[in-house]
């Protein structure tokens, strides 16, 4: 199936989540928790704030496909990319999935996904051109940082995280991701 017959694919089925593996093998992904996205919208609300604040890139969310360059087409809860590297993009590039790795991305663990599952993806990620990421499990209070030829980091019960140096300025405050007020 080609990037375009796949992005056919997402558009008409808009309530089902399909990735691709890079073998080409469709994927069903289920929507997330109430919570899982609750915490989602936190993160995308203070990384969309910065961006705001500096305007050097562009903040993506958890409907966004991303055709990674092993041909696999996945989506993040929440990504960043440079406006360097957006707007070297052509204009056919910029229809259906962005054609890149973000270089920032932030994955949540929710209840109907496995651990196993995500450390994969955001492997994935990195081996495609992605610079940081950040696999969050509200849970556990736990925060797994990825770092190309870096061994995973693993913060436990930290109330903020810095994405320097790659983002610059960038802080996530995880208390409400931690305890959403409702």
């Amino acid at each position: 199936m080609t990037n375009q017959e796949f992005f056919i694919l997402s558009q008409s089925n808009e309530m089902v989540l399909f990735e691709r593996e890079a073998n080409g093998e469709i994927i069903e992904r289920p929507l997330a928790g109430w919570r899982t996205s609750l915490c989602s919208a936190e993160v995308n609300c203070q990384l969309g704030n910065w961006n705001h604040q500096n305007g050097s890139g562009g903040c993506f969310g958890a409907l966004t496909g991303f055709a990674l360059p092993d041909g696999a087409i996945r989506g993040v809860y929440a990504a960043w990319v440079s406006r360097s590297r957006l707007t070297a993009l052509t204009t056919e590039q910029k229809k259906g999935f962005l054609p890149l790795s973000p270089d920032f991305i932030v994955e949540l663990i929710s209840e109907t996904e496995d651990m196993p599952y995500f450390h994969l993806k955001m492997q994935e990620y990195l081996s495609c051109g992605s610079k940081l990421g950040w696999l969050i499990d509200p849970e556990e209070k736990v925060v797994y940082v990825y770092r190309p030829n870096v061994e995973v980091q693993k913060l436990q019960n930290v109330n903020e995280i810095s994405a320097d140096p790659e983002l610059p300025g960038f802080t996530l405050d995880l208390t409400e991701v931690w305890e959403p007020q409702l």
